[in-house]
């Protein structure tokens, strides 16, 4: 066949770099004094940079897990069969300690430096970091029945991913589940019809319907289930210690808008056997710990998306031409990409501040634990809102190359809602931080003193700060315009943490346009005199 013309013009695929090469990331790093995890988090960012294990991605999302409720004999088996290289992205993040292992890791630093991880690996597809994620969550409320946590808290942070339904306690590693929100309730828990009965064992036989029960081959579940004393929190293993199967009947898997990699399902109780964690009607109060640590991995994964999408077209953009020079040196996308990468940036530097606050929080610091508990709050709401927009204009960097699915970045699109829904919405999330300020005013202080820590460094984050007070101070209205004051909230802590660790360039576009209001409604809209070459240099691609 005659060829009709030469390929030109296209761009070289983006493999070969070190994903943990990222400026923002490595001083958060160093600033949580957990700089001893660079080593292997480079070596992680080096793998999740390779053409290897984007193929891992892909092939596990183009081939989505099936449900066998039954086998040929009619035999229920409630199993779900995954591609094989969605065990080897599960292999990697468990045997690099992305899910418990902190837990077990008494070094400086261990929770940063495991968020830096979850961080860079969840770049690679994000599908398979909600089973890690949720076992890391489960550790906190576990440790509410102090025996179950003795026996179960070493295989959880094990750094062996065992796959297979076995009894928990002959497996090498376990990964743990939550299964909360029925049709019903949705964010509404308390609501849940699921019954606990008392056995004379000392366990539950739990009946009820859960809506959605994602990673439901998981070892072990957190649920909710109303006992006699109130809604409860409970433990139920896929595998009970004799070795027979739990009731735990997998009902259907749900086709999401997102990732195709990772199962979610409806999960029905038919008398399955479970354990109390925590005591018979603090449900909500012992599982509490756990959502608020998968709100962390939410505000974490939306800043490594953004960090994804931005590296990508900044790829794109130095290699392919139009109108006689390349797309980085246009000075209409120069001002895109540069907008992108200050959103990346103050993103990162959240999230990774508030993994630092976890560690300090732990240690029994309790000023940071306050801060923490306002500030998971205020950047899950925001930052996991910027996501899908700051998704859809990276693709939009790549043009029609970016609108097919061998870009990867479709799945990075659909994806980019998940962190905004998962553990509460918008709304749940915005009036959640109003909860917190509420029930302990004392929240409202430390994160002031927080943002009061950059004073006199910049005067537009100056401004915003003295607006926040006042809208704080204002009761008017108040969940009306809650998601305002948020967001002003968020603002102005991303703004403080950029004047007062962030590159210069990117701190002034920042309080210029999200503070100083010098910005259009989309991105690309950065005012004359931004540097845009030193912001564009922070998200060129390193080769590894």
């Amino acid at each position: 066949m005659t060829a009709t013309h030469e390929v030109t013009n296209q761009v070289p695929l983006p493999y070969g770099h070190d994903t943990a090469a990222d400026p923002t990331l490595l001083a958060a790093l160093d600033r949580a004094g957990a700089g001893w995890a660079e080593p292997e988090l480079r070596e992680l960012g080096r793998l999740a940079g390779s053409e290897q294990a984007a193929d891992w991605g892909r092939l596990a999302n183009e081939n989505p897990p099936v449900l066998r409720t039954h086998d040929r004999f009619g035999h229920r088996i409630d199993e779900v069969e995954f591609h094989p290289y969605w065990h080897e992205l599960m292999r990697t993040a468990v045997s690099y300690g992305l899910h418990a292992a902190p837990w077990r890791d008494e070094r400086p630093g261990a929770h940063s430096a495991r968020a830096a991880k979850f961080y860079v690996w969840g770049q690679v597809e994000a599908g398979h970091t909600c089973p890690i994620s949720m076992t890391y969550a489960a550790v906190p409320a576990l440790r509410h029945n102090p025996s179950l946590a003795a026996e179960l808290e070493p295989l959880l942070a094990a750094t062996e991913y065992d796959y297979g339904l076995r009894e928990p306690r002959t497996k090498r590693g376990l990964i743990a589940g939550m299964s909360m929100t029925e049709k019903q309730g949705g964010s509404d828990v308390r609501t849940n019809t699921t019954t606990a009965a008392p056995h004379a064992d000392g366990t539950y036989r739990l009946t009820g319907h859960k809506w959605f029960t994602s990673a439901p081959m998981s070892d072990l579940f957190l649920t909710l289930a109303q006992a006699p004393g109130g809604l409860s929190c409970f433990v139920l293993p896929r595998v009970l210690p004799d070795g027979s199967r739990n009731r735990l009947h997998l009902m259907r898997l749900k086709d999401k808008l997102g990732n195709k990699s990772n199962a979610s399902a409806e999960l029905e109780y038919d008398g399955a056997v479970g354990w109390l964690v925590g005591d018979e009607g603090r449900g909500v109060p012992t599982i509490i710990e756990m959502v608020n640590m998968t709100r962390l991995d939410c505000t974490i994964g939306a800043a490594s998306g953004m960090r994804y999408g931005t590296t990508r077209a900044v790829h794109h953009a130095l290699h392919r031409r139009a109108f006689g020079r390349t797309l980085v040196d246009q000075p209409l996308m120069r001002n895109v990409l540069a907008d992108l990468v200050v959103e990346s940036e103050a993103a990162t530097v959240v999230a990774m501040r508030l993994a630092q606050s976890t560690d300090l929080a732990l240690a029994g610091d309790e000023t940071e634990a306050l801060v923490r508990r306002l500030g998971l709050a205020v950047a899950k709401y925001w930052v996991c809102k910027r996501g899908p927009a700051h998704s859809a204009e990276a693709l939009e960097c790549l043009g029609g190359n970016g609108y097919v699915e061998e870009s990867g970045m479709p799945r990075l699109y659909r994806e980019a809602p998940l962190v905004s829904i998962w553990e509460g919405s918008g709304n749940v999330a915005a009036l959640d931080a109003l909860r917190a300020m509420a029930k302990r005013p004392e929240t409202v202080d430390a994160f002031l003193g927080e943002l009061d820590a950059a004073a006199g460094a910049d005067r537009r984050l100056d401004a915003a700060v003295a607006e926040l007070r006042k809208q704080l101070s204002d009761l008017t209205d108040l969940e009306y315009r809650t998601r305002r004051l948020v967001e002003s909230m968020a603002l102005a802590f991303q703004g403080s943490l950029l004047v007062r660790y962030g590159d210069p360039a990117v701190a002034d576009a920042f309080c210029a346009t999200r503070l100083g209001g010098d910005h259009g409604a989309a991105f690309g809209t950065l005012p004359p005199g931004v540097d845009t070459a030193a912001i564009i240099d922070r998200a060129r691609p390193v080769p590894a």
